[in-house]
C-alpha cells in the first residue's frame, strides 16, 4: 500500500509534455487482437490499467514487449479465447475485448469487469451491439460465453446512450463483418476517433469516426500496422488545474488543444490566462485568487467531461463565490466531496448536484482516494492546502496518471510517495 504526502503550498512553474491518452491507448491495445498480426503503439502511457491490459493479452498468446512507451503485440500466436475472472476484474475496460476477439476467433468468453466503483456501467449495451452484429451471448455462472454461428452480420445498431465503450466494441466487430454497419448515437469522444484512424490503418473501412454516426463497411481481414496514441486530455486538464489552484504558471507541450473546449473554457472563466500556439502546446498563468463559474453539468463530448469533474470541484472549492456542478454521467462520482470536506471545504450534495462554496484556504489532512479522478482531485486539493496533506489508496491514481508525482516534483511540488 502507497501514500502520497504532499506539503502543499508550493505554485507549480515549468513546462511538462502530455502523456498519451489513456483511453485511447486501451482500446487499440485490445483491437490489436483483431489483426491476429504484428502491431506497435506509441506515446502508450505506463500506467497500471496499461499493465493490466497487457497480461490480459499475454494470457491470451500474444507476444507483448514494451519499452519506453512503446508497445509491440504479435497476436499471430493467439492461443485462447477466454479471459479469466481475475484479470476482468482488474479494470473496467476489460470489456472491450469482447469486439477484438469476436473478429479474430468467433468466440470469446468473459465476465462483467471490475475497477473503479463510480458508479453503475452495465454492459447491456455492449451485448445489444453485438447480438445485432449476429453474436449469441449465453451467460453461465457469471461467465459470458460469445460466439458468432453464422458469421458476423453488417447492421443498423442504435445505441440507447452514447456510450464510449459499447461504440468501441461495435466498431471493432463491425470491421470483420459481412455488409455495411451503421451504428448511430455513436460517442463522438476524441478517444473514439484515433481508435478508427488505427483500424483504418490496420485495413478496416470506417467512416464518420468522432460524430454522431459511424459506418463500418466489413472486410476480410485486418493486418498489422503502427500508430502513436493522442494526447490525453484528461491528464492535461489535471496539470492546468495543478497550476490553476497553486497560483502557478505551465507549458503543456502536446496538448491537443482542439479536444479541450469545455475544459479551457471554465479556466479562462474563471480567472486564468490561457496561450495557444499553433504546435499544439498549451501554456496557463495565474496570479490571484479563482472567481467561480456559476454552473456546470458534464456531458458526453463534446460537452464537459465527467473525468475532469473532481478537479474542477478543487477549483470551485478554492474560488470566489459558489458554484454548482451537476453530474450527469456516473451517479457515485462524488464520493470525493467527504474527503474535500476533511480538508475544509464548503460543499453540499442533494443527489447528483454538488453546491460548492468557496473558501480562501483549503488545510492538510489524511484523506482517501476512492478512484482514479477523484484520488488525483485530492492531491491537487493537497498542493494548494496549507500543511501537510496524505493521500491514501493511490493505486487508484496509479491506473491513469502516469509517474504522477515525479511529474508534479519536477514542476515544483513537494510530494512524495511513501510506502506503507
Amino acid at each position: 500500500m502507497a501514500s502520497f504526502v504532499i506539503h502543499g503550498g508550493n505554485p507549480l512553474r515549468g513546462e511538462h509534455t502530455v502523456q498519451g491518452a489513456k483511453n485511447s491507448a486501451l482500446p487499440i491495445l485490445a483491437a490489436a487482437v483483431a489483426t491476429k498480426s504484428k502491431c506497435v503503439v506509441h506515446r502508450c502511457p505506463m500506467l497500471s490499467d496499461v499493465t493490466a491490459t497487457l497480461q490480459i493479452l499475454r494470457h491470451l498468446g500474444c507476444r507483448v514487449t514494451q519499452t519506453n512507451g512503446c508497445v509491440e503485440v504479435d497476436a499471430s500466436t493467439l492461443t485462447s479465447a477466454e479471459i479469466p475472472m481475475c484479470l476482468m476484474r482488474e479494470m473496467r475496460s476489460s470489456i472491450i475485448f469482447m469486439g477484438p476477439l469476436l473478429c479474430a476467433v468467433g468466440e470469446a468468453t468473459l465476465c462483467a469487469p471490475g475497477g473503479c466503483e463510480i458508479g453503475l456501467r452495465p454492459i447491456d449495451m455492449h451485448v445489444d451491439a453485438l447480438c445485432a452484429l449476429g453474436v449469441q451471448i449465453d451467460e453461465q455462472n457469471g461467465l459470458l460465453r460469445c460466439t458468432v454461428p453464422n458469421g458476423l452480420i453488417g447492421a443498423r445498431i442504435a445505441l440507447q446512450f452514447a456510450s464510449v465503450g459499447a461504440t468501441e466494441n461495435a466498431m471493432i466487430a463491425a470491421t470483420a463483418a459481412r455488409g455495411v454497419t451503421v451504428i448511430s448515437n455513436a460517442a463522438r469522444e476524441p478517444e473514439i476517433a484515433d481508435l478508427a484512424r488505427f483500424l483504418n490503418r490496420c485495413g478496416a473501412r470506417i467512416h464518420g469516426a468522432g460524430e454522431g454516426v459511424i459506418v463500418v463497411e466489413g472486410v476480410k481481414t485486418l493486418h498489422g500496422a503502427e500508430h502513436t496514441v493522442i494526447p490525453d486530455r484528461i491528464a492535461a486538464m489535471t496539470l492546468l488545474c495543478a497550476a490553476a489552484v497553486t497560483k502557478g504558471e505551465i507549458l503543456l507541450r502536446g496538448a491537443a488543444q482542439d479536444h479541450m473546449d469545455a475544459m479551457r473554457n471554465l479556466l479562462e472563466r474563471i480567472g486564468c490566462t490561457l496561450r495557444q500556439f499553433p504546435n499544439g502546446d498549451l501554456a496557463l498563468k495565474l496570479k490571484r485568487r479563482l472567481d467561480s463559474f456559476p454552473s456546470i453539468h458534464t456531458a458526453p463530448y463534446p460537452g464537459f467531461p465527467t473525468d475532469a469533474q473532481a478537479a474542477a470541484m478543487v477549483l470551485a472549492s478554492l474560488a470566489n463565490g459558489t458554484a454548482i456542478i451537476k453530474e450527469t454521467i456516473f451517479e457515485n462520482r462524488f464520493r470525493h466531496v467527504s474527503e474535500l470536506r476533511r480538508m475544509g471545504a464548503r460543499i453540499r450534495v442533494e443527489e447528483r448536484v454538488a453546491v460548492v462554496e468557496g473558501v480562501e484556504k483549503l488545510h492538510g489532512a489524511h484523506v482517501d482516494a476512492c478512484d482514479l479522478r477523484a484520488g488525483s482531485a485530492l492531491v491537487l486539493a493537497g498542493l494548494a492546502a496549507e500543511g501537510t496533506t496524505v493521500v491514501n489508496n493511490i493505486w487508484h491514481i496509479d491506473r491513469g496518471c502516469e509517474q504522477f508525482e515525479i511529474t508534479l516534483k519536477q514542476l515544483g511540488a513537494d510530494i512524495k510517495r511513501e510506502e506503507v
